[in-house]
């Protein structure tokens, strides 16, 4: 039996075969090696030259300089929301807090002094104290009083007004005050599926490290929330280039419209907590009153305390209790500057 060997030839991969195969835009492919050469240069040859005008170099020391204000007190505030989640038993709280969530607001509000830090600090804190079992009205003045009436912040106040104690008093009673009737309103008007907090965890669990946990949490804690802060920097910076100096001088002459005006502009301006009296004190063409409202709403509603606020409690808490908030703010420094300043 005579075997054949048939010799089976290789197709040809160079010719015209995959030509055929090949897609259509891949005969294109000088051209394509060519824009991959040239766009991305092109791109950042002229972004380059933008990101270098006047303007943009305003935006990014504004940007960078809001950031790395509050990092600081961003690192505080994650780190003891880690600490209070970790080591602190749920059964303290049940103790130093009232029973009846009408009396626990107050307290929680005053409570906020010994925490010296700013807005950034108060959110992670507030979202803890909430997983381990406080009422949720509580916490919310806890978030709004601890950057607003803590020890460093009322005494930057004093050195920023020199020889006026009663703006400092101003502050402290319209800021704690805001925050005890946010908490009741809560109280009042909250509503459960407002609040949907994103809780890693309840407390220490039997049989796990305590410091694995506070690990965990922290770690959590910071890159969540400090996503959140870089993008209110980001916003705060936009407005502080967009907007002129003039808008400010228009706004400086009228008593009714320059209440509102600071508080929009506290808003936006994201200013520390412990920083924004200096602010206040430079806007001297605003009255007492107007100034004094800048402070108090600054460090409970701004840019990015409602980027975090969104981030940790969900975008519906966000929206509601930040104008909520920002109404009674003001309304509170009118009344008690009035009577005060």
């Amino acid at each position: 039996m005579q075997r054949t060997h048939e010799r089976t030839e290789a197709p040809d991969t160079d010719g015209a075969a995959r030509d055929e195969t090949a897609p259509d835009w891949f005969r294109f492919w000088p051209l394509l090696l060519l824009g991959a050469a040239t766009v991305p240069g092109t791109v950042l040859y002229f972004g380059g030259q933008w990101m270098e005008t006047p303007a943009m170099q305003a935006w990014r020391t504004v940007c960078l300089a809001v950031t790395v204000q509050a990092l600081p007190f961003l690192l505080l505030g994650t780190a003891l929301s880690g600490s209070i989640n970790a080591f602190v038993p749920a059964r303290v709280f049940s103790r130093v807090l009232p029973r009846r969530p009408v009396l626990a607001v107050p307290v929680a509000g005053m409570a906020g002094a010994v925490l010296p830090g700013c807005e950034c600090a108060s959110v992670p804190v507030a979202n803890s104290l909430i997983a381990r079992g406080v009422t949720p009205a509580a916490a919310f003045a806890f978030l709004l009083s601890a950057p607003a009436i803590n020890p460093v912040v009322l005494t930057a106040t004093a050195v920023a007004f020199p020889g006026h104690p009663t703006m400092v008093a101003a502050r402290l009673l319209a800021s704690l005050g805001t925050a005890a009737v946010m908490g009741w309103l809560w109280l009042w008007l909250g509503r459960a599926e407002w609040l949907r907090p994103k809780l890693r965890h309840s407390g220490h669990q039997v049989g796990g490290s305590r410091w694995r946990e506070f690990r965990a949490g922290f770690q959590h804690d910071f890159l969540h929330a400090g996503g959140f802060l870089v993008v209110g920097a980001m916003a705060a910076a936009t407005f502080n280039v967009a907007v002129p100096r003039s808008v400010l001088d228009a706004f400086s002459g009228s008593p009714w419209l320059s209440v509102p005006f600071l508080a929009a502009l506290a808003i936006v301006l994201a200013v520390c907590s412990e920083a924004d009296a200096f602010v206040a004190a430079s806007l001297s063409g605003f009255s007492p009153v107007a100034r004094l409202a800048f402070m108090v709403v600054g460090p409970m509603v701004d840019l990015k305390l409602i980027a975090l606020q969104a981030g940790t409690f969900g975008r519906a808490f966000a929206v509601r209790f930040s104008a909520a908030t920002t109404v009674v703010a003001v309304l509170s420094s009118t009344l008690i500057g009035g009577a005060l300043l």
